[in-house]
C-alpha cells in the first residue's frame, strides 16, 4: 500500500479588531497566501517527493511549520490523529497566525500502485481504468500514463487481492501488470 496526502484549504478567518492593536499593519486583511478551496497533493512514490520540495514557495512557511508533521505521518501511512477525529486518516489543523488563520484539512490517501507494460494511449489508459473499477472494494482509479501506473485507492475497510488487480488488467487488453506496490 502506498499513501499520499490531499491538504485542503476549508476555511480562513480574519481578527481585524486584533490587526488594528496588535500589528504594525493594522488593516493586513486575510491571510494573501491561501483561498478556501485550495487544494494540494503530497506524494513520495516512483521518483516524486512532494513533500520536501513544499517549502520552495507552494506553502507558507509558518502554515508549513503547522502542519508538516501530519503530512509526513500520513506519507507514512501513520494515523494522523489516532482517537481525536472520527477517521485517523484525517486532521483538522491551522496555521498559527493568530490574527488571520488558514484552517486545513488534512488527508490520508492509501493506494495500491499497479505498474502496468502495455498502455500507451489514453484510450489503453481508460480501458485499464474502466477494468479496475470493476473489482470489489475498488473505491476510485487515477491512471498515469506518464508513469506507467495505475493508482488504486481501496475503499475504506476493504481488502483488495493482487490477482482480483492483475486479472482484471489482463483481461482488458494486451497489457502486463510487472508489480503491484
Amino acid at each position: 500500500m502506498q499513501h499520499k496526502c490531499k491538504v485542503t484549504v476549508i476555511d480562513k478567518k480574519c481578527f481585524s479588531d486584533l490587526q488594528k492593536n496588535y500589528l504594525a499593519d493594522p488593516a493586513s486583511g486575510p491571510c494573501p497566501f491561501y483561498n478556501v478551496g485550495d487544494e494540494f497533493i503530497f506524494e513520495r512514490y516512483g521518483g516524486e517527493d512532494t513533500f520536501w520540495r513544499a517549502g520552495s514557495g507552494t506553502q507558507c512557511a509558518e502554515a508549513w511549520d503547522c502542519i508538516s508533521r501530519y503530512i509526513y505521518t500520513a506519507l507514512q501511512g501513520g494515523s494522523i490523529m489516532r482517537n481525536w477525529t472520527n477517521d485517523e486518516r484525517m486532521m483538522i489543523a491551522c496555521c498559527n497566525d493568530g490574527t488571520r488563520p488558514v484552517i486545513f484539512k488534512i488527508e490520508r490517501l492509501d493506494y495500491m500502485a499497479v505498474r502496468i507494460e502495455g498502455m500507451a494511449c489514453e484510450n489503453c489508459a481508460q480501458k485499464v481504468r474502466s477494468a479496475l473499477e470493476g473489482v470489489m472494494g475498488v473505491d476510485s482509479v487515477q491512471v498515469r500514463l506518464d508513469k506507467g501506473l495505475a493508482e488504486v485507492y481501496p475503499m475504506v475497510d476493504a481488502v483488495i487481492y493482487d490477482a482480483s488487480l492483475v486479472e482484471a488488467v489482463e483481461q482488458a487488453g494486451p497489457f502486463t501488470v510487472v508489480g503491484i506496490d
